[in-house]
């Protein structure tokens, strides 16, 4: 176990060292796999090198100069990868984990595509588990991540100047963890691999870029949000919402971790949207009770949330603390404008239902309910908005 550990976390800046040697991502993952079975063999038995990762990007540059001689076609491309060689003795002040990341991240795929590809160059998955983890079939996840090498195939391997490449790597990663924290679609209502592996790629980030405030505050965001993960669901597997969970079970190591993170991300101007979305997470974390959530404040963060963001989900969650500071009938007001941005979507209708239940309007509650049922993909949700509905209509029925 500790030698798989060693070669997962080698393996990113290993496949980052020999692309940017070689200016090939297929070829160069290709080498690095036959490198770690190489790797895999021989090091029980020889021993560890004293400089892995360099024996890996030799091996692996070696693998990748004895296929390109074999293709006489390619000459040129030899005598070009030849020439890029370089010591061992260099190897080790260079880690293009980053580089990796934001090529993996390119702005020219899709959102699905880089998802894909990142977890599985940088984050190790296999193909299988990727596309187990999405609910694709494999030979689908297969040629989206294949796709996706080909788009990027001579890509500049330079970190860009600009933020908008470190934006692009930060979506993808927050993508990521949502969909492992609260999964689409699927019996689960939460996928912990993905979550994890969004977390560990997200400190890598962090380790390399201490300094910004948007990876801090995504990183925090991450930490406090997994933290509540244990106490989402019971024995069942069936959802239980926030204010109705155990904070007992909460990670409290995470929560402090993710607390002095946040504090120390909303100290880094510009604010962006992570650092905001921690403080929020912050808030809710820090306190024993639901009741004792300071939501005046939660407000106020959702309020700057929504003027930077623009996004309507951030109106919905707008919504819910607007109701609990100032009564449903101001977060009702809220949702109005949602009708068209948020058609058919189910948390609209979970959240009309959660607010007409505040009110007292069990009918509209109940039929705002099955509505979202109706339009969930996710199991656990679509259970426990059932159920909801159920329980509301049951308790209107019996006399008073």
């Amino acid at each position: 176990m500790e030698l798989e550990n060693l070669l997962r976390d080698l393996t990113p800046k290993v496949v980052g060292a020999v692309v940017r040697r070689t200016g090939d991502f297929t070829a160069a993952e290709d080498a690095v796999q036959e490198a770690l079975l190489a790797a895999a063999r021989t090091w029980p038995r020889d021993g560890v090198p004293d400089n892995p990762r360099a024996w890996l990007i030799q091996t692996a540059h070696r693998r990748v100069i004895d296929e390109i001689r074999q293709e006489q076609a390619r000459r040129r491309r030899e005598e070009l990868a030849a020439q890029r060689d370089v010591p061992a003795d260099d190897v080790e002040d260079a880690d293009d984990t980053l580089r990796l990341l934001f090529m993996c991240c390119h702005p020219d795929l899709t959102a699905a595509s880089a998802i894909a590809l990142t977890l599985r160059a940088v984050g190790g998955l296999t193909t299988a588990e990727i596309a187990q983890a999405y609910l694709v079939p494999e030979a689908t996840m297969a040629q989206r991540i294949s796709r996706a090498k080909q788009k990027i195939k001579g890509a500049s391997f330079e970190l860009a100047p600009d933020d908008d490449r470190l934006r692009n790597v930060l979506h993808v990663l927050y993508l990521i963890f949502n969909e492992g924290y609260t999964s689409s679609s699927g019996p689960e209502l939460h996928r912990s691999d993905l979550a994890a592996e969004a977390i560990r790629l997200t400190r890598m980030v962090h380790a390399l870029l201490p300094a910004c405030g948007q990876v801090t505050g995504l990183l925090a965001l991450m930490l406090l949000t997994d933290a509540r993960r244990e106490a989402r669901t019971g024995s069942a597997g069936e959802l239980i919402p926030l204010a109705e969970q155990d904070r007992s079970l909460w990670n409290q190591e995470l929560i402090t971790e993710g607390v002095a993170l946040a504090v120390d991300a909303f100290s880094r101007p510009p604010l962006g949207e992570y650092q905001l979305q921690a403080a929020i997470a912050a808030l809710h974390d820090e306190v024993d009770k639901p009741e004792e959530t300071d939501w005046p404040q939660v407000l106020a963060l959702y309020g700057l949330l929504e003027k930077l963001s623009g996004n309507p989900m951030v109106t919905l969650n707008r919504a819910i603390a607007a109701a609990m500071v100032d009564g449903p009938d101001a977060g009702l007001a809220l949702l109005e404008p949602l009708d068209e941005p948020l058609a058919g979507h189910y948390r609209l209708d979970a959240v009309r239902g959660h607010l007409h239940e505040m009110r007292g309007d069990v009918e509209a509650a109940a039929e705002h309910f099955r509505a979202a049922a109706r339009r969930t993909t996710s199991l656990p949700e679509r259970d426990y908005l059932t159920l909801k509905a159920a329980a509301i209509s049951d308790a209107a029925r019996k006399p008073r």
